[in-house]
Parts: C-alpha cells; sequence; structure tokens
C-alpha cells in the first residue's frame, strides 16, 4: 500500500522517521538508512505508520462508495 501519488507519502509518515531537536535545531533523519532527510521528502522505501494506513483504508474505502 504504498501508492506514490499518495496525498500521504512522506518521509514525516513514515515509521522510520525520527525528528530530534540538537543544540536548538531540529534535525530529521530516516532511522532505517542513516540519512538526514527532510518530512516533505519521498522515497520508495516508504512504510507508512499505523495510523496512516488506517486513514488511506478509509479514505479508499469512502471512494468506492
Amino acid at each position: 500500500m504504498t501508492d506514490s501519488k499518495s496525498k500521504y507519502h512522506a518521509c514525516a509518515t513514515c515509521m522510520n522517521f525520527v525528528a530530534e531537536r540538537k543544540n536548538g535545531i531540529m534535525i530529521y533523519r530516516c532511522a532505517r538508512l542513516g540519512y538526514d532527510t527532510k518530512p516533505e521528502y519521498q522515497f520508495n522505501c516508504w512504510e507508512p505508520k499505523p495510523h496512516i494506513v488506517k486513514l488511506m483504508k478509509r479514505e479508499t474505502s469512502e471512494e468506492r462508495k
């Protein structure tokens, strides 16, 4: 369920996204890959958080009605 056209597909909604504050600066990184990233970036390795999966499923079922 990793539709790259999904409005939810972004690093910030991925299970591997980590946000930390260091010396007053926000640092965003991918825990799985170990790279710095930004919340709005998109990659093919995206693994949505459970609440995002629920939102996507609900949206899909509403579209089918």
